[in-house]
């Protein structure tokens, strides 16, 4: 277990120093400076001394078992493994979705099906706890072009066709623990215009299995604009920041700010409504799994 420290300025270093003087298969490594999370992830894979990495977070939790069924899948050959997850709250007390991709069986992919990884589960893989990757893999890529965008495992499995075969595990075997990443007050120019400038850099995937995951421009959708207002990372500052000198039609511009400033709390209650909606929908596509 390789433990990364990003420059912290807690007691990181305190606690888990206790930990690796107790257990000799735990490393402690503490960076001089704060690099960035795409960095980080990508020094991890070059300290690291196994054959395989998983590329883990550090309020997320595995399940029982969890490690013994993706090294079972690797003794197959793959190169890469995603791993399924289900989605708990906050205090992990509270089960919001059961799976995050929705399937029931594990899927394999041969090395030219890299669009159908894609597909299936790009929109996951936002989550870089699911990748469990052969280093050697990892360092023949290019990485630094990755560098700055939150998702430098995603350039490093995209970037081109893998050289062997990958891995779904249907089954989760990850608790997320929603609500408490890292980029949360970022989300706004995350997921309107770093993911989406990501998705749709990747020369060897379609632009129709790119759209399957996101817009080449989703901020331009009101919907999009609506839940990151209900969010809190879309307000007037995010307005004058990214859109008060746009290029773009004025009545766009109008709606665009009239998101911004109407009330939250009216927003959060059209938003809860929806959600809750939709949650008693994967809650019924859930139990025909179980059935």
């Amino acid at each position: 277990l390789l433990v990364v420290d990003g420059a912290s300025t807690d007691n990181t270093e305190d606690v888990v120093r206790k930990y690796a003087q107790k257990e000799s298969r735990i490393r402690y490594v503490r960076l001089s400076a704060k690099g960035g999370v795409d960095q980080d992830y990508d020094k991890s894979v070059e300290l690291a001394r196994g054959e395989f990495c998983w590329l883990f977070t550090d309020d997320d939790l595995l399940k029982p078992g969890a490690v013994a069924t993706v090294l079972e899948a690797l003794k197959k050959g793959y190169d890469l493994v995603v791993v399924n997850a289900e989605v708990r709250d906050r205090e992990l007390s509270v089960i919001l979705e059961r799976r995050r991709i929705i399937m029931q069986d594990n899927k394999a992919y041969a090395p030219d099906c890299i669009e159908h990884l894609f597909i299936d589960a790009l929109d996951y893989l936002s989550f870089i706890g699911a990748v469990v990757i052969r280093r050697s893999l990892w360092l023949s890529r290019e990485r630094e072009l990755y560098f700055g965008t939150e998702f430098v495992h995603v350039g490093v499995i995209f970037q081109k066709p893998l050289s062997g075969s990958a891995l779904i595990i249907a089954k989760p075997n990850i608790i997320i623990r929603l609500g408490n990443g890292q980029w949360t007050p970022r989300s706004f120019d995350i997921w309107m215009f770093k993911w989406p400038k990501l998705v749709w850099s990747f020369k060897d995937i379609s632009n129709g299995a790119k759209l399957s995951v996101t817009r080449r421009e989703p901020w331009r959708n009101f919907k999009k604009l609506v839940i990151q207002r209900s969010a809190g990372s879309y307000n007037l500052l995010s307005y004058r920041k990214y859109f008060s000198t746009m290029r773009v039609h004025v009545l766009w511009k109008i709606c665009a700010w009239l998101v911004a400033c109407f009330p939250r709390r009216i927003i959060v209650g059209f938003h809860y409504l929806y959600s809750r909606r939709k949650s008693e929908s994967r809650a019924s596509f859930d139990n025909q799994f179980a059935k």
